[in-house]
């Protein structure tokens, strides 16, 4: 199949201004954003996924792409391996027809929902694929899994193409987002884009006859240790400003990874306690939708990318 006719979007990469960062990066002469991301498809995996909310996984799972490289740099990433922008692993990349490839082997297994993991800085690439796709007779629902530090304007270009959005809510403090992410407009963004999405979606999910999500918002949150008020300002921001019927994903999966075991606070995993306190504050919020993690999550969600399947 000749794919040329489908990459017409690739362009602008051109001058990248995709992100907040706006690097106004020639992603095809160098690697020269904040990203450190070419005009190719970085991508460190392609696979099927349980680990979503069940609304998102379904019974049978989700197709996620895993892009590489990040806009954010968090000290606590858990997909550290793919996402640090400084490693060289971060470099690797697929031809299109791979991707296309990859895909589509995994929904002809009857998994009908692809997730675009990190994808901030590859709003073109997945304009190509779904494209492509489309254009192969596939209709999956698409899932857009986002670190949430997006552009209102980019978030404007998936319209009408993104069935899912799937956002985290990181941080409401801009020092906060300073310190561990190096954003300190994150808040700014965050609070943006959330408000472009409900434009687009409104704050129903609608599910199909198996209880999967085929259409609207979940927000994922990670709550982190000793940052409960971060979490709690969250919350009231959600049901206040969004909708107290959007769907919540509250995550207690947090654990330090290599690189972060001295650090004075995140240095440890989130307590029962600081976990509760949140959760009696969307209780009381009338956040009734949505999802709580069992508190020892923190055991099971640690991927390993130089494995062939991550999450084995």
């Amino acid at each position: 199949m000749n794919y040329d006719a489908f990459t017409n979007p690739l362009k602008q990469l051109e001058d990248c201004t995709l992100c907040p960062r706006s690097c106004h990066a020639n992603r095809f002469v160098a690697n020269n954003g904040f990203c450190r991301s070419g005009a190719s498809f970085n991508i460190a995996s392609i696979c099927i996924h349980h680990g979503e909310e069940p609304a998102i996984s379904g019974k049978n799972g989700i197709c996620n792409i895993f892009f590489t490289n990040c806009n954010l740099q968090c000290i606590y990433c858990q997909n550290f391996q793919i996402s640090d922008n400084r490693i060289s692993r971060s470099f690797s990349s697929m031809a299109l027809e791979d991707v296309i490839s990859a895909i589509t082997g995994i929904l002809d297994q009857g998994i009908n929902r692809v997730g675009f993991v990190s994808p901030s800085h590859f709003i073109p690439q997945i304009q190509v694929i779904i494209a492509v796709i489309h254009s192969l007779g596939y209709k999956p629902v698409w899932v857009y899994n986002t670190n949430g530090y997006d552009h209102p304007h980019t978030l404007r270009l998936l319209e009408g193409m993104i069935d899912v959005y799937l956002p985290d809510f990181k941080y409401l403090e801009p020092q906060l987002a300073h310190d561990y992410s190096g954003a300190r407009d994150y808040p700014e963004f965050a609070m943006k884009c959330l408000k472009e999405m409900m434009r687009q979606k409104g704050p129903v999910l609608f599910r199909d006859d198996d209880n999967t999500a085929e259409s609207g918002i979940i927000v994922r949150h990670l709550v982190l240790p000793g940052q409960v008020e971060n979490s709690l300002k969250i919350m009231r921001f959600l049901a206040e400003e969004i909708s107290p019927r959007i769907h919540v994903s509250l995550m207690s999966q947090y654990y330090p990874v290599k690189r972060v075991t001295n650090h004075p606070q995140l240095g440890r995993c989130v307590t029962e306690a600081e976990y509760q306190r949140v959760v009696e504050e969307m209780d009381r919020l009338g956040l009734s939708n949505g999802w709580i993690q069992e508190f020892e999550s923190n055991e099971f969600y640690r991927p390993d990318f130089d494995q062939p399947h991550p999450f084995g």
